[in-house]
């Protein structure tokens, strides 16, 4: 489906088509569900912090629920850290969109309601991480590793 250079390691897809759509299984939901450019994104994402981040699969939620001025808001992807709270927010942009100010604006919205340490943004092809510390969002080098009690993670 990629129409741009996804800068993710391959991954292999289950999809099928019905009614000329195409859907893509998700594991974590147990749901097919319609294979849009982000979700073919989102898609990619999880499974690099999965294989690449140490983030263990029953820690991330989707669709992750965020209320801004009383408005229901859903972050893309949230891994809920070994304290049971946010630990890493992703936003995920289909590849056409730019990651840019704006789009870091949106997510530090949705943080500053869940205060995840770090924020990813992610159109696919561009990545930014940026880390929430000493009050200000900086810029990383990479994505962020995962550490729980109890689990060595070699990566």
């Amino acid at each position: 489906m990629a129409k741009y250079q996804i800068n993710f390691p391959a991954i292999e897809m289950v999809t099928k088509v019905e009614g000329g759509q195409v859907y893509v299984w998700d594991a974590l939901r147990g749901r097919h569900l319609l294979l849009t450019p982000e979700e073919e994104v989102r898609r990619y994402v999880i499974a690099f912090l999965i294989s690449h981040c140490g983030v263990q699969p029953h820690s991330i939620a989707q669709e992750y629920p965020v209320k801004i001025n009383g408005t229901a808001q859903r972050a893309d992807i949230v891994v809920i850290g070994s304290d049971l709270r946010p630990a890493i927010l992703v936003e995920c942009k289909a590849p056409e969109v730019t990651i840019d100010k704006s789009t870091l604006a949106q997510a530090v919205r949705y943080n500053a309601v869940l205060g995840a340490q770090y924020i990813v943004l992610t159109n696919g092809h561009k990545h930014l991480c940026v880390e929430y510390k000493d009050g200000q969002y900086v810029k990383m080098s990479s994505f962020p590793v995962m550490r729980y009690p109890n689990q060595d993670v070699e990566l």
